[in-house]
């Protein structure tokens, strides 16, 4: 019989071993932004042309997340973590070999499939063993993802200037072996399988990942002028999605909570607006600098830590903030930094220095850390402790839909080149979407009922 003080160290264990695997999504999400201009160079590509890279990846996770979720249910947990951390090693040991950016393509498909394994599978781990303070537990895990995708710019920088690309994808090792060796000490092994894999709503995949893609061909052909019968196929996919959903006693996509949740599917859209400005100066800013500024990739990374590290200073204190205030009062406070830091990006100007970015990065810094932990803690505000496992993975989907829709805005933005001109028009687009992200933070109760402690 164990004690408190060991059921208390093997949480944390379980905890960590979760973490390390669920930051593998989000960080390579980032740290492959700082290399698409030697992508670039490499293997003779537009702007256009890389952006697959970053499209592919979040398709290939907003599909996998609610897939491997499914399989985690049927197949084990602990299995399907495993398989995860198992697809990642393949794909991070076999990217650096690319012969062909195709090729390149198809592994980072192969390790957003993997890594996407690990957040469904890890939050229902933390929810079946981790009984006190678990909301507090998955709060931690979901703002520890979020975060880490804004240290990745920075860590591909440095890997960058000693090395190449292909570091990128090898430095995923530490933490998969880390993870492994943590889970397979700390997870309880998987029960006897409970279901078959015809159990699965395999149409409302096929037709989710038809629509999702329909909308990204869409939104990547503004660079050309708008497609009337892409909008209309796509409009007519969703259409179809959401009645064929309906209808599922198990559907892919539950619709129906969406529709009886009205708070909740808002704070989705929000959380597509967030990640839509926050992913397009991610991916956008670096390409920039080094094309236009002329700096090297160690310098962009550095440059791009203001971000990451204003941040996660400035997290705690929201946290404290929202313990005492709820929600909605950080959401504002995010919102409008996000208007502001967008318009100072207009003082960007070719010959800019790095230290007149950094003050610029550093206020959209703090709008992402009162952003990030001011959405988390607002989705919980707003369902019930049983909803908490499905509320996330559709969080997540919605944070994929939103970094889809901003590779679109990039490729059509920044086309075949990048230009301070361009810069300006992202900023301006940012600074629409932060004051979208406002009204619809004004819309929240202004003290949220906390349904997860009902």
């Amino acid at each position: 019989m164990l004690n408190a003080s060991q059921i208390k160290r093997k949480e944390l264990l379980l905890i960590t071993a979760v973490a390390l695997g669920t930051l593998l999504n989000p960080l390579n999400t980032t740290m492959i932004s700082v290399a698409l201009a030697r992508l670039q160079a490499d293997f003779q590509l537009s702007f256009a042309d890389v952006s697959w890279l970053i499209s592919t990846y979040y398709l290939a996770s907003a599909i996998g997340q609610p897939v491997m979720g499914k399989w985690s249910d049927l197949f084990g947990r602990k299995s399907v973590f495993m398989l995860g951390l198992l697809l990642v090693t393949l794909s991070s040991a076999l990217a650096p070999m690319s012969p062909s950016f195709g090729w390149l393509i198809g592994f980072r498909i192969i390790q957003a499939l993997g890594s996407s394994a690990m957040f469904p599978s890890g939050m229902a781990m933390i929810r079946s063993q981790i009984t006190s303070n678990q909301a507090r537990a998955l709060g931690l895990l979901s703002i520890f993802s979020s975060t880490s995708a804004a240290f990745g710019p920075s860590l591909g920088g440095m890997l960058l200037h000693y090395g190449d690309w292909p570091l990128i994808f090898l430095c995923n090792f530490p933490f998969i072996i880390a993870s492994f060796v943590l889970a397979w000490k700390v997870f309880p092994s998987d029960p006897k399988r409970t279901g078959s894999i015809s159990d699965m709503d395999w149409k409302g995949v096929a037709l989710f990942s038809v629509t999702i893609f329909m909308w990204l061909l869409f939104f990547l052909s503004f660079s050309q002028g708008v497609s009337l019968w892409k909008l209309a196929v796509s409009a007519g996919l969703s259409v179809w999605l959401y009645r064929y959903e309906m209808g599922q006693s198990r559907p892919f996509i539950d619709v129906r909570f969406l529709r009886n949740n009205k708070n909740v599917t808002f704070i989705y859209a929000q959380f597509i607006l967030t990640n839509i400005a926050f992913y397009s100066i991610m991916f956008g800013i670096p390409s920039y600098l080094q094309r236009v500024q002329q700096m090297d990739p160690q310098k962009t990374g550095l440059v791009m830590l203001s971000i990451a590290g204003f941040s996660v200073l400035v997290t705690p204190l929201v946290g404290r903030w929202i313990d005492r205030s709820g929600s909605k009062p950080s959401l504002l406070v995010g919102t409008f930094t996000v208007c502001a830091g967008a318009l100072l990006m207009l003082l960007i100007r070719d010959q800019s220095s790095a230290l007149t970015i950094s003050l610029v990065l550093c206020i959209l810094g703090i709008a992402n850390g009162f952003n990030n932990l001011g959405m988390q803690t607002s989705l919980y505000d707003f369902v019930k402790k049983e909803e908490t496992g499905i509320a996330s993975g559709l969080f997540m989907t919605s944070r994929f839909i939103g970094t889809i829709l901003s590779s679109s805005l990039l490729a059509t933005l920044f086309g075949k080149n990048i230009t301070t001109p361009q810069l300006h028009s992202m900023a301006w687009t940012c600074a629409v979407i932060g004051a979208a992200m406002l009204l619809l933070t004004l819309r929240l109760p202004g003290q949220s009922k906390r349904l997860a402690k009902d």
